[in-house]
Order: structure tokens, then C-alpha cells, then sequence
């Protein structure tokens, strides 16, 4: 196919492809998606090898949250049953962060619900990043703590932290009616925050919220124009109690595709298979591993993921290889503060670039067995699949041992 044969090139010299070739990869048809994933997975291998990197949150603060984005289980006015406590003390989540190393995650990503942390917050969170790495010598630590204010970016960074997460989620043109608590541009600013402190960013997207093919193409080309190190790929999960609990639009196939189109656009960064997947990619997920190379390891902030040792085994069982601590992530030219999108780089604070629920569901792109003239086709929804969603109740906060 012309189109993937110009895609993979535009990806090995690290150039955007434009917006029709993106939209075009999400309509291309279920016959065509082994050619694409075998694509765009030679991107991947071109910046990545077959090293999957693994990550493993810990939820400082779970739920009682003041905002109101509808994909939210923490969510102002949220019924789903999920469970809420406050902050952990930093040797509480020093032990969770433990389990999550000794399954082999590189990284420990600490969120807090929330729209941004209180300075005294940021002193809370310094303590835990401190008793975190004191543990586990050489583990990253990334903090998610919502929209950041003057000075707490840097001060994050001097107590440690490696990397900051804050989620586009969704395109500008549609953030409104997810969201009505805080705007898109809140949430660039606090990249851009982040970037300029020094720390790495990492800001994603949530696919499946009724959005349409244009959104997911518009989201990842603002992520692009953002320049995050890392870019998490979350699916809708559809809590019973949210305003998108009826959301149940995603196929294991359209999940892939979303997938491919981030590797084509933001080819040498790492991408990350987030929340969701186990849900919507189900038998499907090694597939993914040729898309992605970054997992998260185990449960998610409020929902429950395979078992650690299961992702262990996909990884293995795919013919991959877990990423060890010594391993540097990036692409040289990205490790060395060179920006990933031009040649020659564009300084230190990227080419212009949640806090939230690692989740996602999107109306599905027209199959068509040529991309490039697509003609809109009616698609059945699949029956809501609620006995799929498994709420959280182990690990930190709780008695149960961690699943790592």
C-alpha cells in the first residue's frame, strides 16, 4: 500500500506525515490491518528495538476530586464504587512503588486526584519521591498531580522527579464537553511547565470519548507540537456512575489502528499502552507490543489490570524484552536534550508543546479498502460490556497486596 510505504519513510527520517495520511490510517479496513500494524512496527523497532518499558502507578489520593471530567471514576459526583482515601504516607507508597520494581517496572508514576497540588502538596509528594528512590536505586519517578502553579514544576524537579504527566485527553475543539472545570490550555501550560523545569514531559491522550477521527488526529498532532518524551494511549474505560458509562464503542482492531497513527505522527517517542487495554484489546494486546513500546505493569489508579506476571509473559510469549534499569529509554538524539521532530533540534523547551484517569471510546473509522477515498459506512456499536470493568480493591490504600 503507497500510503504505508510513504509512512514508514516519513518515520525513519522522524518527519510528520501529514493530516490526511493520519486520517487515513484510521480508516483503513479490518483486511488491511496486519500490513499496518507491520508498518508502523517498523518505526517502532527503528527507534526501540523490541525493549518494552515498564511502568507501575501508585495512586497517592484516590477519588473525592473537585473536577468534573466526564471519564473520571474519581470525578466530582462520581457514583462509580471505586475507593477513596487521602495521602498515603511516603513509606506507604515507598512499598507500593517496591512491589511494582521488583515485578520490573523502570518507572514509578505517582498521581494524585485533584485539579493541582497545594505547595504543601508538592512538599508532601518531595517526602515520597525521597523514600521512593532511597528503595529502589535508579527508578524513575514521574509525578501526575493536575495543573501545576509558579515554581512547582522546578520544585518537583529538585526533589527528584524525573518526569511530570498531565494529558491533553482530548482535541481543544472538543475538550469543552468533556471537561467544564478546567480548558485545554490549562492543561499545555502545565507541559510546558514541566518541559521548562526540566523535567521530562509526558502527556497523552484518551481515545473513545465520541470523538471523531479529525479529534484523535487533532490531539495527536498538538501532542507532537508539544514534544512530550512520552505519550500514554488510554482507552476509555466506561465506569458505571460517569457521564460516559454507556461509552461501549471500541474494537480490539480500532484500538490498533489509533495505535499505529500515534507511532506514524510521534514515530522516535515512547508510546505508551495505558488504561484500557485489557478491556478493549483483549486477546489482541501482543499485537499492540509492535505499536507500543511502554506498558503499564499491573492495576491502574482505579480499575484492575492482568496480572503482572501475565504482562510479563505476553512480553516474553511476543518475542520482546522487557527494558532493563541500565537501558536509556530514548533515542540518542531525544536522550541528549535534542528535540525530536527537526533535525538540529529547537532548543530546550520543545517545538512550541492527567492530572488523570489512565482510561477510554470513539465512533469507528469507515473501513475502506482504499484509504485514501473512504466512504462513510453506518457501524454497528457492540453491547456495553460492564463485566469487563473491574474496580480496584488491592494495593495501595487498601489491605490487599499490590498487583504487580
Amino acid at each position: 500500500m503507497d500510503l504505508l510505504t510513504a509512512l514508514v519513510d516519513k518515520g525513519l527520517r522522524r518527519e510528520l506525515p501529514s493530516r490526511e495520511e493520519a486520517l487515513a490510517v484510521l480508516a483503513t479496513s479490518d483486511d488491511d490491518l496486519l500490513d499496518v500494524v507491520a508498518a508502523a512496527g517498523r518505526v517502532r523497532r527503528r527507534w526501540f528495538g523490541r525493549r518494552v518499558k515498564l511502568n507501575y502507578l501508585v495512586n497517592l489520593k484516590s477519588g473525592l476530586c473537585p473536577e468534573d471530567c466526564s471519564y473520571c471514576s474519581q470525578r466530582l459526583g462520581s457514583q462509580a464504587g471505586v475507593l477513596k482515601y487521602t495521602w498515603l504516607k511516603p513509606e506507604e507508597a515507598a512499598a507500593a512503588a517496591s512491589a511494582g520494581v521488583a515485578g520490573g517496572a523502570k518507572r514509578v508514576c505517582l498521581v494524585a486526584s485533584g485539579r493541582g497540588p497545594t505547595d504543601r502538596d508538592v512538599d508532601r509528594v518531595s517526602r515520597t519521591i525521597a523514600a521512593i528512590k532511597d528503595q529502589n536505586e535508579g527508578v524513575e519517578v514521574c509525578a501526575c498531580l493536575g495543573l501545576l502553579s509558579g515554581g512547582q514544576a522546578d520544585r518537583l524537579r529538585e526533589a527528584g522527579a524525573d518526569a511530570y504527566n498531565h494529558n491533553l485527553n482530548t482535541s481543544e475543539g472538543t475538550y469543552g464537553s468533556i471537561t467544564t472545570t478546567h480548558t485545554y490550555a490549562d492543561r499545555v501550560d502545565t507541559v510546558q511547565q514541566a518541559q521548562a523545569a526540566g523535567l521530562s514531559a509526558c502527556s497523552g491522550l484518551i481515545a473513545g470519548m465520541g470523538e471523531s477521527d479529525e479529534d484523535l488526529v487533532d490531539v495527536v498532532f498538538g501532542l507532537r507540537e508539544l514534544d512530550p518524551d512520552s505519550v500514554p494511549v488510554n482507552f476509555l474505560i466506561p465506569f458505571e456512575g460517569t457521564p460516559l458509562a454507556k461509552e461501549w464503542n471500541l474494537t480490539p482492531q480500532r484500538c490498533l489502528r489509533i495505535l499505529a497513527m500515534v507511532r506514524f505522527v510521534c514515530p522516535d517517542v515512547e508510546v505508551r499502552l495505558a488504561g484500557g487495554r485489557e478491556v478493549h484489546l483483549r486477546t489482541m494486546q501482543p499485537l499492540a507490543l509492535h505499536l507500543a513500546n511502554s506498558i503499564f505493569l499491573g492495576d491502574y489508579l482505579t480499575s484492575e489490570g492482568q496480572a503482572g506476571q501475565a504482562d510479563l509473559d505476553m512480553i516474553a510469549d511476543a518475542g520482546f524484552e522487557v527494558e532493563g534499569a541500565d537501558t536509556v529509554t530514548l533515542p540518542e538524539h531525544r536522550a541528549a536534550g535534542v528535540c525530536g521532530t527537526h533535525e538540529g533540534g529547537c532548543g530546550g523547551g520543545g517545538c512550541g508543546e492527567g492530572a488523570g484517569c489512565h482510561h477510554g471510546t470513539a465512533p469507528h473509522a469507515t473501513d475502506a479498502t482504499d484509504a485514501t477515498d473512504a466512504e462513510p459506512a453506518a457501524q454497528a456499536v457492540p453491547a456495553a460490556r460492564t463485566d469487563l470493568v473491574a474496580v480496584r480493591r488491592r494495593g495501595a490504600g487498601t489491605d490487599l497486596p499490590p498487583n504487580a
